[in-house]
């Protein structure tokens, strides 16, 4: 679990991704799944997800997730939630200790923060989520809450790299004509996408000066989880707080 330097900001907003290492999941699973609806057994995840609490130091109650489904819904939340958020794929919140949280196994996790305003978000960024807007819907709700683009930071942690990821032609037209920078060739020299290249140019495009990438592909890196190269695993989590 890596984690990134707090801001010296008074708010200090954190970021977290992990990997697939160090829990308790068996195959195809193993080991540090924190996805529940995958087919895991729920003590395992359980007590993955216990684990997270206890390296954050926050208690379990503290960790928000999303029942995500590759759509638009973005909930702002100020209080911890007894059940995942529902049809939602992003989480937003100016209350400090609540830990969003975005599963992936080759979306794009997207952690935001305003650490002037004490704003963070959390979204799953698939690439019907990228075409659908669920960026601009994310921006939107941080700035109900007082976040300026122009303040937000952005970390896109490991995802499916265009080399890898192939889709028709008509699928990757679709998705250029939100974030042109995603159409790429795949090492085949077939149509692809590269979702953290559009996911970059839509948050750069909304004023949003500072975007790092986690240059990690999941399909090419085994300490990662992958549905494309695996099918039946695990997924991994992003995490954003308010420290």
């Amino acid at each position: 679990m890596s984690t990134e330097p707090a801001a010296p900001s008074a708010v200090r907003p954190r970021r977290v991704v992990t990997d697939r290492r160090g829990g308790r999941s068996r195959p195809p699973y193993d080991s540090f799944n924190l996805g529940t609806h995958v087919g895991d057994d729920p003590a395992d995840v359980g007590a993955n997800r216990a684990r997270v609490a206890r390296e954050l130091g926050v208690a379990g109650d503290r960790l928000v997730w999303m029942d995500q489904v590759h759509g638009t819904g973005v909930a702002i939340v100020d209080g911890p939630r007894a059940e995942p958020v529902a049809a939602t794929d992003g989480l937003v919140t100016a209350t400090p200790g609540l830990v969003l949280t975005v599963l992936a196994a080759d979306c794009v996790p997207v952690l935001l923060a305003d650490s002037e305003t004490g704003v963070v978000a959390a979204v799953h960024a698939g690439r019907e989520g990228l075409r659908q807007g669920v960026l601009p819907a994310a921006l939107s709700a941080m700035a109900s809450l007082g976040a300026r683009a122009r303040h937000v930071t952005a970390l896109l942690g490991p995802a499916v790299c265009g080399a890898c990821y192939e889709v028709p032609a008509a699928m990757q037209a679709d998705v250029a004509r939100v974030a042109p920078d995603a159409a790429v060739r795949t090492r085949a020299g077939t149509a692809g996408l590269d979702l953290r290249a559009g996911v970059e140019q839509v948050l750069r495009r909304a004023g949003i000066p500072e975007v790092v990438q986690d240059p990690r592909c999941t399909v090419e890196d085994p300490s990662l989880f992958s549905h494309r190269r695996d099918g039946v695993t695990g997924r991994q989590a992003g995490l954003v707080w308010l420290g």
